[in-house]
């Protein structure tokens, strides 16, 4: 771990980090008050640093060490509703024991953020990246964003804070980057100044809507709905408001990651990003750390003579459907990389999505679907070069296989 005096930049500096402490560095250059934490596995190294950085004094604010993450959310709602810029990060079975506020909190619409380091899910017994937990939840109204690198993680992790906060949104962000791979992988990460980060965020204000406030009295999440009376048209208006919500938060993630490129030169992906799909004849679609093994299987193909591309997916919630369509109606078949599970389709939720955007596109092209990566296994550049060539033959033959291939059957 960095020392904490000789980091802190007045410029910007060059660190050496996990993909932990790079969310940890990320929470304390956006200077939240409150911070509730309770350690799990793969997450637990990045609460640690964050509470040895308020401890040491490097990141001024409130530590709560609770009795689990259904009382770390629920401290933080009400934080933010007293007007705090709060943080927290979790994983597995404890995104699972904190479920009850994290459905409330994008109701409240309350800009919080929060990292989800992700593993697989229960039951067999694993505690090793997947990305079945943050997956389950990717329809409970949070922001969905994706990280493929540590410095992804640092970047994204303060981008969150200004998207989160924005008038238009003002709704929980999850950063998520994958357990083992990301949690714990080390690489360079650039830091930017605090000075810049203070004026890329700007001036707190996170309760101008709803708080608990004795100088503006009001209910916060009254009892609302029912059969008659002004019920039924007031939920609707919640509901499509957070709609509208999401909607908004397309434009301001690319009005967000546009502003940082020009503020540290670094310029990452804000919803999709198109790799090497110009003339591509196939494509694979990724999500998270396993886009760099699958961009050197594309590059190797290349260089073989096959055009094939890529599309690795940054945001998942909300879908950046038109996006992801103009991105796949250049293309004659995809192949569709999921570190998940959707049971109820025996399929990948990636997989869905992405079906949803070529119905969207009109643009009725052989779609396979792949599982892999589970529970920690790795998916190598030979698997996607593997998913590949199933996208040329699908393209071929007009069809892609019945059901799912899972790629670490057999290893």
């Amino acid at each position: 771990m960095a020392d904490a005096a000789t980091v802190l930049p007045n410029a910007p500096k060059t660190i050496v980090c996990d993909g932990n402490e790079a969310a940890a560095w990320g929470v304390v250059l956006s200077r939240p008050d409150v911070v509730a934490v309770y350690p799990i596995t793969p997450q637990s190294s990045l609460v640690e640093y964050v509470s040895q950085f308020i401890a040491d004094g490097t990141l001024d604010a409130e530590l709560l060490n609770l009795d689990g993450e259904h009382s770390v959310l629920s401290a933080l709602q009400g934080a933010a509703l007293a007007g705090a810029r709060t943080y927290t990060a979790t994983c597995g079975p404890g995104l699972a024991f904190m479920f009850e506020p994290y459905v409330r909190t994008p109701g409240l619409r309350l800009p919080m953020v929060a990292s989800l380091v992700t593993r697989d899910m229960l039951t067999p017994q694993c505690v090793w990246g997947g990305q079945q937990d943050a997956m389950t939840v990717r329809d409970c109204g949070w922001i969905h964003m994706y990280c493929e690198t540590v410095q992804e993680v640092l970047d994204t992790t303060i981008m969150a804070y200004r998207i989160a906060e924005h008038r238009d949104v003002m709704l929980p962000v999850n950063v998520n980057h994958d357990g083992n791979y990301l949690s714990y992988g080390v690489a360079r990460a650039e830091m930017p100044a605090q000075a810049a980060v203070d004026g890329f965020l700007g001036v707190k204000d996170v309760n101008w809507h709803a708080a608990l406030d004795p100088l503006r009295p009001m209910a916060i999440d009254p009892l609302t709905g029912g059969a008659g009376g002004p019920g039924p048209s007031m939920f609707v208006r919640y509901r499509k408001g957070l709609c509208n919500g999401m909607r908004n938060a397309l434009r301001v993630i690319q009005e967000t990651h546009a502003e940082w490129g020009r503020l540290t030169g670094r310029h990452h992906a804000p919803l999709i990003e198109e790799y090497r799909l110009d003339d591509a004849e196939v494509a694979l679609v990724t999500i998270g750390s396993m886009t760099g093994a699958a961009k050197d299987a594309v590059d190797a193909l290349r260089s073989a003579g096959k055009r094939a591309g890529l599309i690795k997916v940054k945001t998942m919630r909300p879908f950046p459907v038109e996006a992801m369509a103009r991105a796949l109606s250049r293309v004659n078949a995809v192949a569709v990389v999921d570190r998940a599970v959707s049971y109820g389709w025996n399929a990948g939720p990636v997989y869905q999505e992405t079906l949803g955007a070529l119905y969207h596109a009109r643009h009725m092209i052989p779609a396979v679907s792949v599982i892999g990566g589970l529970a920690g296994a790795d998916i190598t550049d030979g698997h996607f070069a593997r998913c590949i060539e199933m996208a040329f033959a699908a393209a071929a033959s007009g069809r892609a296989p019945d059901g799912p291939v899972w790629l670490n059957e057999n290893d």
